[in-house]
């Protein structure tokens, strides 16, 4: 039985490549050769290209051992950490506080 292939909305596409472009830009910057990242992230050098070329296909975790061996790992962790959207969402959910009159004050 075949996997079901995921549809791609362009613009998801276009994040993805512009991520592994980022990853390769940052490789190249360290002057790493593609055959070294790839040894040192523990991944063949077509699955290297890959994600340099931002293809879905390659599981999370191995962008992430790239991220690792490059030492950016701290930065997969800034990924929706100010959730502005979401708390603004939350706060109108938020209860109000009904309080109850004074003592004595009726």
């Amino acid at each position: 039985m075949a996997q079901k292939k995921a549809v791609l909305f362009p613009k998801t596409v276009s994040i993805l490549e512009r991520f592994g472009e980022n990853i390769k830009l940052a490789r190249l910057r360290r002057n790493i050769s593609s055959s070294l990242q790839a040894e040192r992230a523990g991944i063949s050098r077509p699955t290297l290209t890959m994600i340099e070329k931002g293809s879905p296909s390659v599981s999370l975790g191995k962008y992430v051992q790239v991220l690792v061996s490059l030492g950016l790992e701290k930065d997969i962790l800034r990924v929706a950490a100010d959730d502005e959207l979401g708390r603004k969402l939350q706060d109108l959910n938020l209860p109000i506080r009904q309080r109850a009159t004074k003592k004595g004050k009726r």
